[in-house]
């Protein structure tokens, strides 16, 4: 399969083109500095540019199967700004599925009817900010027509790959408290084979 991974130098993003070049994938990635990528595999191809680039986008965009995004949101609206021409320029490949990774800010709040969790009591987080700029995201694509699937970690420490740990569609699931970022890379890749999750979130904790 050829994948096409944004956010790859980040943390779950490295992961992620880990585990889908030791599983004998195509790996595209568009990076603004390649020399951050570390690895070197005949398999992996890195492309200098932009996500908010439309020229950039659609040329990583070439011959791709699915994309999976693990930008973040780094205290800027790169997230929500990029995610219309992703979406643009998949429609016009041709491109259907995209797995995103959001934050559990945006799964449905159980205290809350009709609430997300950044928007009740749920949340322990005292800013708001990457949750709204995930919530954009989330609109964004839900007005789609791709098939997407949001990856939703709540508290992301570094960690050690478990290879065990609850999911539950648009909520999190009761009592989670922390995921790895190995196990929530594993996790989101794992979607690229199954339609489980088309156009839901996923909420992934201990």
């Amino acid at each position: 399969m050829n994948i096409l991974i944004l956010g790859s130098t980040g943390r779950v993003g490295s992961q992620i083109v880990t585990y889908a070049l030791h599983d004998r994938h195509n790996v595209t990635v568009l990076v603004r500095t390649p020399e951050k990528i570390q690895i070197n595999h005949e398999n992996l191809t890195i492309i200098r540019g932009n996500v908010l680039n439309n020229d950039d986008i659609v040329r990583a965009l070439h011959g791709i199967d699915v994309v999976i995004s693990a930008l973040n949101t780094d205290g800027t609206t790169t997230l929500s700004e990029s995610m219309p021409l992703i979406i643009e320029a998949m429609e016009n490949e041709g491109i259907r599925r995209i797995i995103t990774i959001g934050t559990a800010g945006i799964l449905q709040s159980r205290t809350t009817p009709n609430s997300l969790r950044y928007q009740s009591s749920e949340s322990r987080r005292k800013s708001t900010r990457a949750a709204k700029e995930h919530h954009k995201v989330y609109n964004i694509l839900n007005q789609s027509t791709l098939e997407w699937t949001i990856v939703c970690p709540t508290y992301l420490p570094d960690g050690e790959r478990l290879g065990k740990y609850r999911i539950e569609q648009n909520f999190l699931p009761e009592d989670g408290v922390e995921i790895s970022v190995p196990d929530t890379a594993e996790f989101t890749f794992s979607q690229i084979k199954t339609s489980d999750y088309i156009q839901s979130r996923v909420g992934i904790a201990y």
